[in-house]
């Protein structure tokens, strides 16, 4: 007989047998079920990653406001170009091939006026070479003959295409026309095989090359009037910005190394600085080289002339990257596991410290003139100051042989104890001489920053800083930048105690 039992949480019908044993009656699911659970799973999972795209394109607009002002210009473009469909008077000027003016604007819109300027004059000036050559090699084959005249378009194709294309592979070309010499190759096959079917070839070479003008043509007037992002200050801002994190990540990696057990205080350390900074350093090469030459097409704007040295920039990305180079091997002896004693880190702490705060204010200094534009006038004084330092730690390297010799004359005198004792003590010393050898090649290395920098304001006519900041800028420095008798006698004090 059936029975009906109240749980928690419903109701449950049971069978109960003949032997006196119960069992559950559970409704099995239809495939109607199990296609509806499925469907709503799938329609589930679906809006939770619309979701999650719609923020991450929420937070990356966010983040950068610019690139939606971008996309607004982008649908601004294709709308006022589509209005030649619209306008007859300018659709029969160009007949059928007012579709070219819309994929122009498609393909030449970029984010930066450098980068909008140098493909829509590649873009014209490929089309209008390749249109005349074009035009010329139908008439040589017109003139050849009905028979040879397919002969002498092939072989036409074949040589100047061939040509065109090995010149994508010189770097010279490469830089700066590779976009010009792809729209060559795809206008002067398209023109000249088309030009063996219709007649009137040069009408055609004619409408084509006007709506490519009007397509480039509003691209320009748009990404300069609308919200211009230039080319040339986003290079210039970029290099000021790595030098930033090339400083700070040399004070991380120096701090981290002289971190005794933890005595550094929270606010002292630096984390990820050591392991991001230098890092975006290594990795800006290519974008530097794309900025510098899309900023070598723009004109004249803000405080950047039409003939600013673009080109030194590239000088200040390689010598920031031979920093950096080593700033990646200081970070390489703090996570290294051979450490040495830290009695000899104590000692040498204060010094390296110096160094590596009198060789990071050099590099916000330049960081600093890089972003005003302006000579500093404490330049001179912070590499002194750092010069300054990196012989006083010279000197703090060749004190340390003294540092363990009371050590040894405790010990009984003999063959076998100098051969035990005199690789010990070489052990001890080779990781911080590694640490200090590397620190003094990074100051070397920021005066190859310096000379490039000071090549840059000598060439672009840098104005110098007003009196009143720079003396402001001298008195912070004497602030920031610790006396030498204040090192001397901590200095004193560590070697009274060992």
């Amino acid at each position: 007989m059936a029975r009906q039992e109240k749980e928690t949480g419903g109701v449950e019908w049971r069978i109960t047998l003949g032997d006196g044993s119960s069992k559950s009656l559970v409704p099995e699911t239809g495939p109607v079920s199990r296609v509806w659970m499925g469907l709503k799973s799938l329609i589930a999972g679906f809006v939770l990653k619309v979701w999650k795209f719609l923020k991450k394109a929420w937070d990356i607009g966010v983040d950068d406001p610019r690139k939606v002002i971008h996309c607004l210009k982008v649908g601004m473009a294709l709308t006022v170009v589509s209005l030649v469909y619209f306008t007859r008077p300018l659709y029969e000027g160009v007949g059928g091939n007012a579709m070219w003016a819309i994929m122009t604007v498609v393909v030449v819109f970029e984010n930066t006026v450098g980068a909008t300027i140098s493909k829509s004059l590649n873009r014209v000036s490929g089309t209008t070479l390749a249109g005349f050559l074009a035009f010329g090699v139908h008439w040589v084959a017109s003139q050849s003959g009905h028979k040879f005249e397919p002969v002498v378009i092939g072989a036409s194709v074949f040589l100047l295409a061939s040509a065109a294309t090995f010149s994508r592979f010189i770097p010279s070309v490469k830089a700066r026309f590779d976009y010009g010499a792809l729209i060559f190759i795809l206008t002067f096959s398209l023109v000249a095989v088309s030009g063996y079917r219709v007649e009137e070839l040069f009408d055609l070479a004619h409408q084509r090359l006007s709506t490519i003008i009007i397509g480039t043509s509003l691209c320009v007037l748009v990404t300069m009037l609308i919200c211009p992002i230039w080319a040339g200050q986003e290079l210039n801002a970029l290099i000021s910005r790595n030098m930033d994190k090339l400083a700070d990540s040399l004070d991380g990696c120096v701090e981290g190394y002289f971190d005794h057990h933890g005595e550094l205080e929270d606010s002292d350390k630096q984390p990820g600085k050591n392991l991001i900074g230098y890092k975006c350093v290594l990795n800006s090469k290519t974008t530097e080289e794309s900025m510098t030459n899309f900023a070598r097409w723009e004109p004249a704007h803000g405080r950047f002339n039409f003939k600013h040295p673009w080109k030194q920039y590239l000088k200040i990305g390689a010598s920031m990257r031979s920093c950096a180079y080593s700033i990646e091997a200081l970070n390489n002896c703090v996570d290294s596991e051979n450490q040495a004693p830290e009695s000899i880190k104590k000692h040498l702490s204060n010094i390296c410290l110096k160094v590596s705060s009198n060789s990071s204010c050099v590099i916000k200094e330049l960081a600093k003139t890089i972003k005003t534009l302006k000579k500093s006038s404490s330049i001179d004084f912070l590499v002194e100051e750092m010069s300054s330092a990196v012989q006083d730690l010279q000197n703090e390297i060749k004190s340390l042989p003294n540092l363990l010799r009371p050590a040894e004359l405790l010990l009984p005198k003999s063959k076998e104890t100098e051969k035990t004792t005199s690789p010990i003590y070489l052990l001890e010393v080779i990781p911080v001489v590694i640490l200090v050898s590397l620190l003094i090649e990074t100051s070397s290395r920021i005066q190859d920053i310096v000379k490039t920098v000071e090549e840059l304001a000598n060439a672009a006519e840098f104005k110098a800083e007003d009196d009143d900041k720079a003396k402001q800028n001298q008195a912070n420095m004497n602030r920031i930048v610790p006396s030498q008798q204040d090192d001397d006698r901590q200095t004193e004090k560590a070697l009274e105690r060992v």
